[in-house]
């Protein structure tokens, strides 16, 4: 048989042969495992070997839990309505429909040349109206429950994409796209109340399998603090007040200003005739400007309003500003500012000639002469009346009690987490399902009228109006309002891109059911997901909204579970050549068409495992796939040469099969694939070297093959077939080790003189401390030209002689 492999005949064979009979069929009869995908968007650049890489993690995974007897739920679908899409639609000059449908069938072709476990009649597209039904749906079940509401509010605008942002989408001041910078406009919008589920996202973190780090940022992102909303009567109107949120309510005798948002509703009547031009003029700056650049400006602006607020503590009068530091949408909108204790409140207080007064001392003593702020502000109250001689960390805890006790505020717990902007002034993407009647106000489509199907227009580019392109349909947006008959208009605001994304999953295991969103038989078999895997750049956002949506259908009734991902991993990027990230701009994309024309696709698969951690970005280089073909290569001519062979086992390959099977294995549960693959290059080594003695026994040959089936599954399956099997591979269980037989029966004893090694010697790994001495003086005997006074055996790890 020829020893030369043929990664082209042997690809397109097993291709062929796992589209007639799938490995991988339908078994109720066993154990379920859902191992999913974080599915693509299709961009028109179809994919690079970046894109593989989490593609070939999962797939090796769900093989392994194949071969340990499970029926692996392994699918595959297009995220494909949103921004990315409808972009590259205005850039070519193609209806979305189109080019979105063209992207598609060109991914979906580079997918399947990954030679994945994916079941394709699970597959699944967002702009499919049979799918995005079932998103209306649960868009119109949350407005039922009071989750869905409209607002008018400043938002995030990127004026080249024209389209809404959320604040996670304009991290950093420009829009996550396109790069633009993001200013404000007022809009109505649809909400999502993501906040009332603040405490229970928090709280599932605890149990999840997932990275620390993830973890961490969402705890972030949601941003749970306790302490004290205040009330601050107003010095004109004492009926009247101005309501703070703050984490150091013992600090209060130290607020000497306090800062509304320029977007406060209360900033028009505080604003004294004498500052309001002032006042006005800074109010329409800070609307250009996004919440990031607000926040991180360090140089500190403002205006005083003209007006006082009261201290309700000692009645001291407390100066009202307008500062861009503070957000709207952030606690109360408005902050009581205590400059000895806080670094951006001194620095604004230093700026505009306002009091510090420090009320904690690390030791009770005077802190009139203080030359920055006291920011840590731990110890002693001092200049706080009553509360002066206080320890500041019981203060801390019990002042929320006191201000509640004597009325002037409550205990209570504030967010970083805002609702979350729903709707999107884009046509791609889906209708959001709601009428609104003069009469009536805005009512949902009746569920049997779903869904509510986007319609096919012309010019789908955005305007400038901060309306959709559908406002234009006035065929489609006149409707009649399904409460009370009279005419009404359909919502024109679309979803964004998230919707689709929140709970495709689900959809996934009941992707033909017609009747509802999935059947709950079908939900307590198959869900949730078991091991996601995916990029850590949708650790917040996808990730957040997902676990949003299930804990909502989950109090619904529709699912038995609130957490839809038991355990995530996140992979790294794929770099560059030269380590900088993949863009067609650069010219550095590496595509992998040219990859598997070249080298095949299992030796694609095992360099994406091979290059580094899986779970750490790592740079491209094709002198590495180069040396994994030759690995390949030199597995298949070991395994065609030694099973024309009768070779008998031996103690050596018993015990390397053993040590192999266990150091693959454990590799492979710690997801340390690199060094999987390392692996299977020593042991193949090893091997072919004993091969050149004697021969390798056939149980060896089988064992490693096993091995390499869910990381080269087409040279596995051939290789397989080779030695006898009529069956795949794939029908084989997961090998198991013997730990007694992975024990070496020799072990490598340093000889020393004087704690110096001057030779390794191979001993039995029970030899006696008298047979141990004497080889090793046998095997030193030149160098033992002194006097012996003591001679040292410690089994298993030495033997040294003193000599003078």
């Amino acid at each position: 048989m020829n020893t030369i492999y043929n990664h082209r005949a042997v690809e397109e064979k097993w291709r062929k042969v796992w589209e007639e009979k799938p490995v991988n069929p339908k078994d109720e009869s066993k154990p379920k495992y859902y191992c999913l995908d974080m599915f693509p968007y299709p961009s028109g650049a179809g994919l690079h070997v970046g894109h593989w890489r989490g593609y070939v993690i999962s797939d090796v995974w769900s093989r392994y839990q194949l071969m340990h007897g499970k029926y692996v739920i392994h699918p595959m679908g297009w995220d494909a309505f949103g921004l990315p899409a409808e972009n590259y639609a205005i850039k070519t000059g193609q209806h979305p429909s189109i080019s979105t449908a063209a992207n598609i069938k060109n991914i979906k072709r580079q997918v399947q040349q990954i030679g994945a476990l994916y079941d394709w009649d699970m597959e699944i597209n967002t702009t499919d109206p049979k799918y995005y039904k079932w998103t209306q749906w649960i868009f119109i079940q949350m407005f039922k429950h009071g989750l869905a509401y409209e607002k008018k509010m400043p938002l995030n605008w990127c004026p080249h994409c024209k389209a809404v942002l959320a604040n996670e989408e304009a991290e950093g001041g420009v829009c996550e796209r396109c790069g633009t910078p993001v200013t404000k406009k007022n809009l109505r919008q649809w909400m999502l109340k993501i906040t009332s589920y603040a405490d229970r996202l928090l709280e599932g973190l605890d149990d999840l399998d997932w990275p620390e780090r993830v973890k961490k940022m969402q705890k972030d992102w949601i941003g749970r603090s306790y302490g004290a909303e205040v009330n601050f009567p107003l010095k004109n109107d004492p009926d009247k007040h101005i309501t703070v949120f703050t984490t150091r309510p013992d600090t209060l005798y130290g607020a000497t200003f306090m800062v509304l948002a320029p977007e406060h509703e209360m900033v028009k009547e505080l604003t004294t005739p004498e500052q309001k031009a002032e006042v006005e003029a800074y109010c329409q700056a800070a609307a250009n400007k996004s919440n990031v650049d607000r926040v991180q400006n360090k140089e500190k602006t403002g205006v005083w309003t003209g007006s006082y607020a009261i201290d309700p503590l000692n009645n001291a009068e407390v100066p009202i500003w307008v500062s861009d530091y503070v957000l709207a949408d952030h606690g109360t909108g408005a902050i009581m500012c205590v400059p000895a204790h806080d670094q951006r409140d001194w620095d604004f207080a230093k700026k505009f000639g306002l009091k510090i007064i420090p009320v904690i001392s690390p030791d009770g003593s005077d802190m009139s002469d203080m030359k920055e702020p006291y920011v840590e502000a731990k110890g002693k109250m001092i200049n706080s009346g009553d509360w002066n001689g206080m320890d500041s960390d019981k203060l801390k805890s019990e002042a929320p009690d006191i201000i509640q006790k004597m009325g002037i505020g409550k205990r209570t717990v504030s967010y970083k987490l805002r609702d979350w902007v729903f709707s999107r002034q884009r046509y791609w993407g889906e209708p959001i399902p709601i009428i609104h009647c003069p009469h009536c106000g805005a009512v949902p489509v009746p569920e049997d009228q779903l869904p509510v199907v986007l319609p096919d227009v012309k010019s789908y580019e955005p305007t400038d109006t901060g309306e959709s392109p559908l406002a234009s349909m006035t065929d489609w947006v006149n409707t009649t309002c399904p409460v009370c008959g009279r005419p009404a208009k359909r919502e024109t605001n679309t979803m964004p891109q998230w919707a689709g994304s929140s709970w495709y999953f689900l959809r996934y295991v009941d992707v033909h059911n017609d009747k509802e969103l999935v059947s709950r038989e079908k939900a307590d078999k198959y869900l949730p997901v078991d091991m996601y895997i995916g990029g850590v750049e949708h650790a917040v956002l996808h990730l957040l909204y997902a676990r949003f949506w299930t804990k909502f259908l989950h109090d619904i009734g529709v699912v038995d579970f609130d957490e839809p991902f038991k355990r995530l991993f996140n992979q790294g990027m794929i770099l560059g050549p030269k380590g900088i990230k993949m863009s067609k701009s650069l010219g550095n994309v590496v595509s992998p068409d040219d990859m598997i024309r070249d080298f095949g696709c299992d030796a694609l698969r095992m360099y994406e495992l091979f290059i580094g951690p899986p779970e750490v970005d790592s740079a491209w280089d094709d002198r590495g796939i180069e040396g994994i073909s030759r690995f390949l290569n030199k597995v298949y001519k070991l395994v065609v040469e030694e099973s024309a062979k009768d070779v008998p086992e031996t103690k050596e390959l018993v015990r390397l099969r053993n040590q192999m099977i266990k150091t693959i294995t454990t590799r492979l549960e710690s997801f340390s694939l690199n060094t999987v693959v390392s692996g299977f290059m020593e042991y193949t080594n090893t091997f072919a070297n004993i091969a050149k003695k004697g021969g390798v026994d056939k149980k060896t040959l089988e064992a490693l093959t096993v091995l390499m089936a869910p990381f080269a599954p087409h040279l596995a399956e051939e290789m397989h077939e080779i030695l006898g099997y009529k069956e795949s591979v794939f029908k084989e269980q997961w090998p198991t080790w013997d730990e007694k037989l992975t024990e070496e029966e020799d072990v490598q004893m340093p000889v020393q003189i004087n704690g110096k090694t001057k030779k390794v010697i191979s001993l039995p790994k029970d030899v006696k401390k008298d047979d141990a001495l004497a080889a090793a003086k046998e095997a030193i005997a030149d160098k033992l030209t002194g006097n012996v006074v003591k001679e040292i055996f410690v089994p298993g790890r030495i033997i040294n002689f003193v000599m003078k």
